[in-house]
This record gives C-alpha cells, structure tokens and sequence, in this order.
C-alpha cells in the first residue's frame, strides 16, 4: 500500500513539475527538489542531482513544443547555452562539495528572489 501512494506522488510531482516547465520555462528545480526532500524523504544533495535528469526530457519536450510555435531565437540559444554548459559543469562539480545547509539557504535564497521579481 505504501509503494502505490510513493508512485502516485511521483506522478503527481511529475505532472506539476512538467506542467510548470512547459508553462514558466522552470520546474525541474523548483518543483521536484522541495517535492522530493519532504515528501519522497530524498536526501538534498540527491534531490538536486536528481531534479537535473528529470529537466532534461522535460526541457525536450518543451523545446520541441516552443519551436514548433515559432517561439524560438537560435542565436540566443547559443549564446546563453554556452555559458549554461560552463556554470552546469561548475555547479555539478560543487554540488557533492557543498553541506546540506548551506545548500538549502542558497536554494531558498533563489526562489525567494525569484519570487520576488515576478512579483515587483
């Protein structure tokens, strides 16, 4: 009984966090992280490593989508790709260096800012 609620959740995390991509250009990290520490128990440097593989279909899908609809500007794509490649190596690489608590302080300091641009 317990592993049928686990995959519902998962469906459920799943859904909103695609729907959230698809829609804002983000979720992989907003969505799946906190859902994954609190409600899966995942640990945080896992749920952080975790939520990049589950962007990338997402992201595919949504590119896919996005192109097909002439909402797409190649030049941009390369320019900000390029530095995207270099600060995911980086950040990759100090993920496993970085303790839970700090981790979290930074994560939270992103969607608090974030949230306050959507805002103001």
């Amino acid at each position: 009984m317990k592993d049928k609620y686990k995959l519902i959740k998962v469906g459920i995390i799943g859904l909103v966090a695609g729907l959230c991509n698809g829609l804002f250009g983000s979720g992989g990290g907003i969505i799946v992280v906190p859902a994954m520490t609190y409600l899966l128990d995942v640990k945080e440097h896992d749920a952080h490593a975790t939520a990049i593989s589950v962007i990338l279909p997402l992201s595919l899908v949504s590119v896919f989508v996005y192109f097909k609809s002439n909402h797409f500007d190649w030049n941009m794509v390369w320019k900000v790709g390029l530095g995207g490649v270099i600060g995911a190596g980086i950040g990759a690489w100090l993920l496993p260096r970085i303790p839970v608590k700090i981790l979290s302080k930074i994560f939270a300091g992103f969607m608090i800012i974030a949230g306050l641009r959507m805002i103001f």
